[in-house]
């Protein structure tokens, strides 16, 4: 009985037991649930962007876009890069460049600082650049300009905790160069690129270039057709001095050297052929002149036109050029070779002329002495008081007897062959002056111009 009584209490025990620890689950739970949510009450939710840009920018943010940063304290500075991306077509008669860059400008903006956004810098849609203040830049010898807006605005706004802004933009412009073409084609341009303020004065914006390093960068492999991009750039300040105010204003210098690769192939080699070409008269025989005319007129044509061809793609300036010179001369020598040709003729038909002269006096002195016979035939029939002698004319008997036709023949051919030496003598010089003459010139055109003066343009600071 005992023992049974024993194992009945152990029963239910056991029962009571399985009765109370499941009620005790949920009551741990649903507390753990309660602490979670109190916890989340206490600690603070962080801000959504939108709300934090509301607060930073927005209207009850108190920031106005009309009113530049430290209004009415010291000026702001700008710090201004750029980055070449292309380097365009350089034209000369417009006198003008055009070149695609990105342009970036820093500042700082107390009211833009923030703490409350974990990001040392915020990234923001090109949109948000109304919202905030930005330094009215233009470009002083700007003769256009475009945005890019393919396949969005080519744009970027970056804000820093401290409050610095990052505004960069991709602009094609087209800017005026104004060009010494003394020395062209083998010159050096030096065109510039200015960055000033529109509408506020230094005591307002001041523009400040990046460190020299990285004020301004040149893409990889850039290429011009016609020049060289040289690496020194020289950085400086243009400020400019109105009767509005004094405004701040940055420069940077491009230094291009001209490749003279195309005018070599299209005008300088071309017209050397022209000027040798007309020489090849000197050794056509002078007879045969339809052909030595000819071609003393075709090379003129053709080093006139080459010379105008030189000058199409050029602006109408007033000083003389070094293309111009070497044309001057080529179409000189040109034109000389084909009068060289007219002396030549001159000279060999001169024999004719002596002749005809030759027997012109022959029939006055044959004319004269048969009036002096007629006379003295006349006095011996005492008829001579009736004829008066001229003037300066011999009296008495003189009987003029011609050469004979032989000694005439042999007298014209010796005349003939003596002006026919002397045009070949003509031909002959002129074989080896020409070609002299015209090297010397060639000699002192290439080192004047692409030493000489070339060191004056390299030493021009």
């Amino acid at each position: 009985m005992g023992a049974l009584r024993a194992g009945a209490l152990a029963f239910l025990l056991l029962l009571l037991l399985g009765c109370l620890l499941p009620r005790r689950g949920p009551l741990r739970l649903v507390s753990g649930r309660e602490e979670i949510k109190a916890a989340s009450r206490s600690s603070p939710q962080p801000m959504s962007p939108s709300d934090f840009l509301d607060k930073l920018m927005g209207r009850t943010s108190g920031y106005d876009a009309r009113i530049r940063p430290n209004f009415k304290g010291p000026p702001v500075n700008v710090t201004c890069n750029i980055f070449i991306n292309s380097f365009g077509s350089v034209t000369e008669t417009t006198m003008d460049y055009r070149v695609n860059v990105f342009l970036r400008q820093q500042w700082n903006d107390p009211r833009l600082a923030y703490r409350e956004y974990p990001d040392d810098s915020l990234d923001l849609d090109p949109s948000m650049l109304d919202s905030i203040w930005k330094p009215d830049l233009f470009f002083a010898n700007e003769k256009g300009a475009n945005f890019h807006e393919v396949t969005t605005d080519n744009k970027l706004l970056r804000i820093f905790k401290n409050g610095n802004v990052l505004y960069s933009i991709r602009l094609t412009l087209i800017l005026s160069c104004p060009m010494d073409l003394k020395n062209f084609p083998m010159d050096i341009q030096t065109c510039t690129m200015q960055l000033e303020s529109f509408g506020y004065t230094m005591n307002d914006l001041i523009f400040e270039w990046l460190e020299e390093q990285e004020a301004v960068q040149v893409a990889e492999g850039l290429t011009l057709p016609q020049f060289i991009l040289r690496d020194e750039k020289d950085l400086g300040y243009c400020t400019k001095y109105y009767n509005t105010g004094k405004f701040t204003c940055i420069e940077v210098k491009f230094h291009l050297e001209r490749q003279m690769g195309y005018y070599l192939i299209q005008m300088y080699i071309p017209s050397l052929l022209i000027v040798i070409l007309s020489w090849v008269s000197f050794w056509i025989n002078m007879d045969a002149a339809p052909a030595r005319v000819g071609l003393g007129i075709t090379t003129v044509l053709t080093m006139t036109t080459q010379s105008a061809g030189s000058r199409a793609s050029l602006p109408k300036v007033s000083y003389v050029k070094a293309i111009d010179i070497w044309m001057a001369v080529c179409l000189l020598f040109v034109f000389a070779a084909l009068l060289e040709y007219a002396a030549v003729n001159f000279v060999s038909r001169q024999h004719k002329e002596f002749m005809r002269l030759r027997r012109r006096q022959r029939r006055q002195r044959m004319e004269e002495e048969l009036v002096r016979e007629s006379r003295f035939y006349l006095r011996g029939y005492g008829l001579g008081h009736c004829l008066q002698p001229k003037d300066g004319a011999a009296e008495g008997p003189s009987i003029y007897s011609p050469p004979p036709a032989g000694m005439l023949l042999r007298e014209g051919e010796s005349l003939r062959r003596r002006y026919i030496d002397r045009a070949k003598r003509i031909d002959t010089i002129s074989r080896a002056v020409f070609p002299f003459t015209f090297l010397v010139f060639n000699i002192f055109y290439w080192v004047v111009y692409k030493v000489l003066r070339s060191e004056d343009i390299h030493s021009v600071p």
